[in-house]
C-alpha cells in the first residue's frame, strides 16, 4: 500500500534544519555540457524550404548537464565538487567562465585530448522550442583518462559528504567505471545518489544508496512494455521494488510529474505530492531533485522529508525557462504559500 507523507511535519523539519545546508560538500560526477539559447520570433516561412525563419533577438548561455546539478547545490547553500571530462575547445573555455561566474570551481574538469566539450543549442520562438542542435561525441573514456579521473575522485572523496552520479550516456559513466566509483565511496561510508540513463539496466548502478528515475525511465530500465499513464498502484509498487532489488539499493525514488514522487524505503512506500503551480519548462527538473535530496539528507533530514523538500524545489524550477535553480528562500516562501 502507498502511504501519504506527513506534509506539516516535513515542513517543520525542513525549517528547523535549513541552516545546516550551508557549506555541505557534494561530489558530482557526470558529463558536463554548455547550453546555448537562441531566442526570437517566427514571422514567416523560408522561401528556400518549408521551415520557419527565426528572427533572432537574443543569444545566451547556461550551464548544462551535470553543471546544472552543481549550480542547484550551490543555490541551496552547498559546495559542489564537480568532476568530469571536457575538451580543449572554446565550449570548454566558456563552460569554465560560466562556472566561475556561478562561483563553482572548475578545478576538477579534466581536459581530454580526444573528446570535445558537449554543447546543445536550443532555438526558441517565445516559449516554444523550434529545434535543438547537439554537438557531442559519445565515445567512452580511454584507459588512461579513466585511471586519471578515478585517482582524482578518490582524493575528492576525503572532502565530500555524498556522491551524485549523473548519467547522460555520453561516454563518461560505464558499468565497470560505476562499480569502481560506488565501491570507493562505500569504503568511506559515503552515500551514492544516482540519476540514471534509461538506456542502461538497474545493475549498472548496483549497490548505490538510491536512484531517482522518472516513471518512463523506470519502465525503460526494466525493459517493460507498460505505459506510464496506464499504471495502477500495484504496477507502481512492483516497478519500484523490482528496481530496488535489481540495484540492491537501500531506497528508490520514482518521480512522477503531476503525481509528485513515490519513495520506496525500508519496506514502506510513501507518496509525495507535487507543489508546482505552473509548468513552463521541465528541462533540468531531475537535476534539481537529486541535488535537493542529497543536500537535504546530508543536512540531517529523513529521506521522506528530503523528498518533500525536493518536490518544492522542483515545483519552482519548472516555472522557469531552461535549466534553472531554486534557492532556499524561494522554497521556504513556496512552503508558506502552499
Amino acid at each position: 500500500m502507498i502511504e501519504k507523507v506527513n506534509l506539516s511535519e516535513a515542513q517543520a523539519n525542513i525549517k528547523n534544519l535549513q541552516r545546516d545546508f550551508i557549506g555541505k560538500k557534494i561530489l558530482v560526477l557526470g558529463d558536463v555540457g554548455l547550453d546555448e539559447y537562441v531566442t526570437g520570433n517566427v514571422v514567416r516561412i523560408s522561401p528556400e524550404a518549408p521551415v520557419p525563419v527565426l528572427e533572432v533577438k537574443e543569444e545566451f548561455y547556461r550551464l548544462g548537464l551535470s553543471t546544472n546539478v552543481a549550480q542547484n547545490i550551490k543555490a541551496l547553500g552547498g559546495e559542489p565538487l564537480l568532476l568530469s571530462s571536457v575538451g580543449r575547445d572554446l565550449a570548454g573555455d566558456k563552460l569554465r567562465a560560466l562556472l566561475s561566474e556561478a562561483e563553482i570551481s572548475s578545478e576538477y574538469l579534466i581536459q581530454h585530448k580526444t573528446r570535445s566539450t558537449i554543447r546543445k543549442t536550443r532555438m526558441m520562438s517565445g516559449m516554444h522550442h523550434i529545434v535543438r542542435v547537439d554537438y557531442e561525441q559519445k565515445n567512452n573514456l580511454d584507459a588512461e583518462a579513466e585511471k586519471k579521473i578515478l585517482s582524482v575522485y578518490e582524493d575528492m572523496l576525503n572532502q565530500s559528504s555524498a556522491v551524485i552520479l549523473q548519467d547522460y550516456a555520453k561516454g563518461l559513466l560505464s558499468r565497470e567505471f560505476n562499480t569502481k566509483v560506488i565501491q570507493l565511496a562505500k569504503a568511506k561510508s559515503l552515500p551514492v545518489y544516482v540519476d540514471p540513463h534509461s538506456s542502461n539496466q538497474p545493475e549498472t548502478y548496483q549497490n548505490a544508496y538510491l536512484m531517482t528515475p522518472n516513471m518512463k525511465e523506470a519502465l525503460d530500465l526494466l525493459r517493460s512494455p507498460q505505459v506510464a499513464d496506464e499504471l495502477n498502484e500495484n504496477d507502481i509498487l512492483s516497478i519500484g521494488k523490482s528496481l530496488q532489488e535489481r540495484m540492491q539499493s537501500e531506497a528508490m525514488i520514482i518521480t512522477r510529474s503531476k503525481d509528485g514522487m513515490t519513495l520506496f524505503e525500508q519496506g514502506r512506500v510513501l507518496q509525495v505530492p507535487t507543489f508546482a503551480k505552473q509548468v513552463y519548462d521541465v528541462t533540468g527538473a531531475g537535476d534539481t531533485v537529486i541535488a535537493a535530496i542529497s543536500m537535504a539528507r546530508t543536512s540531517g533530514l529523513s529521506l521522506q522529508d528530503a523528498c518533500v523538500f525536493a518536490n518544492y524545489a522542483a515545483g519552482i524550477v519548472v516555472a522557469k525557462v531552461g535549466a534553472a535553480t531554486a534557492s532556499m528562500e524561494e522554497i521556504l516562501a513556496s512552503m508558506d504559500s502552499h
